[in-house]
């Protein structure tokens, strides 16, 4: 067995038990050849034309996806569906905000939450590694470790947010007909039926996706005009409002922000050549472009409930689907209505889809046990998990997708803090300082103690700052009557200062 074969974790000991043959051309211009072995279900999977490939190397031979239209239009079609909308509403209905100040904490949050998906990307291009693979180099081998659990259970709780909007509008289209959990079951099965083939089917399905769902939310605004119902509210001021602002600005930077740990994931097949500056832009307009869009289309819809009393009614009785329902379907466009409602709930499908394609990349990467788990088993029990959460779940929507929404964005402000500290600072922006052809060598990554001190650092932040109906920290719970959410700030402040203060003697020490 070559050293580069060792490198890459391949035996070759037992040839006849072997199904395929991947060439490598080092930077010497020498080729390698390696052997890998499929198991059973990767075995299945390939006859189906399905992605085998998991955590492993992208390799050049392999980077086929030369368009940047690909790679922008994933974001564009998982953003511009139903649960963006859920969350736009919730500035209205949940932190009583007008829709100027709703507009302003959108603009600004959603950006700070999408720029750091679009920098991330480019490492796919030029490592042909998967988010958490990368973090290895980041955040150092056992530092990922925390990361790649955390994102294995954000992953199904995004499903489960997610899939509970869109059942919604499913069981009030159907008059209850229809119950909650099969609503639930249908949005699953048809993001098995997708995730399941991997990268370039995913991709293919989110290049189209976005075309009808941009057709519904046309429709609504339409409605909504004719509909006379839209106000801007009164802007207040003081600080129960701030602390509204704060917590609001925290939900939606947490949910744009929330694709960060998948971001490679969708640009590991692109040319290690290809112009970053190119993918950074065309990706930030697919994916901020949306955000903005619904999240506004959202709140501008929501302010509906504050001026007409039966959507006030729907909302309150059905949330969100309640509320669209209203504006589609009652004294509106009737049975054609139902028919948007419906593909609007099927929107879900485009959002949920990376989520439970990197369920098995985050699974895979956080142990080598769990990498003899094929993604594609890691994908359809994903989605099962996710069924079995979100059905209970449902009741209780408006509190669940806030306070979920808050905890994702303090754990990303802590990798996002040291990640970009040990790029710019500590890398110097380097690609070269990336080893990333031996990326299963120990050696090649820090080990993680500045990470993990990094973290615990940020957790404390969280604990200072959160503002939470189950627990408000000794800072958060002072912004205002009822507290404000400065949880994910401190937490990127805390960790930023602990990384860096330890990462010295890291490599002092440990010599990386």
């Amino acid at each position: 067995m070559s050293d580069k074969e060792k490198t890459l974790g391949v035996s070759i000991e037992n040839r006849t038990s072997l199904d395929s043959l991947e060439t490598w051309s080092g930077d010497s211009g020498k080729t390698h050849t390696y052997e890998t072995k499929l198991n059973v279900f990767d075995r299945w999977a390939s006859k189906l034309n399905a992605e085998t490939k998991g955590v492993d190397v992208v390799l050049d031979e392999e980077k086929t996806d030369t368009s940047v239209w690909n790679a922008a239009s994933m974001w564009l079609s998982a953003n511009l569906v139903i649960a963006t909308f859920s969350l736009g509403a919730l500035g209205i209905t949940v932190y009583g905000l007008s829709y100027f100040q709703c507009v302003m904490i959108i603009i600004f949050f959603s950006f700070m939450g999408a720029a750091p998906t679009a920098f991330f990307s480019i490492f796919g291009c030029r490592l042909g590694l998967r988010q958490m693979i990368v973090s290895k180099y980041l955040v150092g081998n056992y530092g990922m470790r925390i990361f790649a659990f955390i994102n294995m259970i954000a992953c199904i709780g995004w499903g489960a947010v997610n899939i509970m909007a869109s059942a919604q509008l499913l069981t009030i289209v159907n008059n209850g007909a229809l119950p909650p959990w099969g609503g639930c079951l249908i949005l699953v099965v048809c993001t098995i039926l997708v995730s399941f083939f991997g990268y370039h089917v995913i991709h293919y399905y989110e290049r189209w996706a976005w075309i009808p769902n941009m057709a519904i939310f046309i429709a609504i605004i339409c409605r909504m005009a004719m509909a006379k119902t839209f106000t801007w509210g009164e802007t207040k001021g003081g600080q129960t409002v701030a602390g509204n602002v704060l917590s609001f600005g925290g939900t939606v930077f947490g949910f744009t922000c929330g694709w960060t740990t998948f971001a490679s994931d969708y640009t590991a097949y692109q040319p290690r050549n290809a112009n970053p500056y190119r993918i950074f832009f065309g990706i930030l307009a697919g994916l901020w472009t949306p955000l903005c869009f619904v999240l506004l289309l959202g709140a501008a819809c929501a302010t509906g409930t504050l001026t007409n009393d039966d959507w006030k009614t729907q909302y309150e009785e059905h949330a969100v689907g309640g509320l669209v329902y209203s504006i589609l379907v009652e004294n509106s466009l009737h049975g054609f209505g139902q028919f948007l409602c419906v593909l609007l709930a099927l929107s879900t499908v485009a959002n949920n889809i990376p989520n439970m394609y990197s369920i098995g990349m985050s699974a895979q990467a956080f142990s080598s046990y769990l990498k003899k788990v094929p993604r594609v088993v890691w994908t359809v029990g994903g989605n099962f998990i996710t069924l079995a959460i979100c059905i209970p779940a449902y009741y209780h929507f408006e509190s669940v997708m806030e306070n979920f929404m808050n905890l994702i964005g303090y754990y990303l402000s802590i990798y996002l803090a040291m990640s970009f500290s040990q790029h710019f600072i500590w890398n110097k922006g380097r690609w070269s300082a990336y080893d990333y052809m031996s990326y299963m060598d120990k050696n090649a990554y820090p080990v993680g103690l500045a990470g993990i001190f990094g973290f615990c650092c940020g957790a404390a932040g969280v604990v200072l700052g959160m503002n939470q109906q189950w627990y408000s920290g000794v800072i958060g719970r002072r912004i205002g009557e009822r507290g404000g959410d400065i949880g994910f700030e401190l937490a990127a402040t805390f960790a930023f200062i602990g990384f860096n203060l330890m990462r010295p003697f890291e490599i002092k020490y440990l010599g990386r």
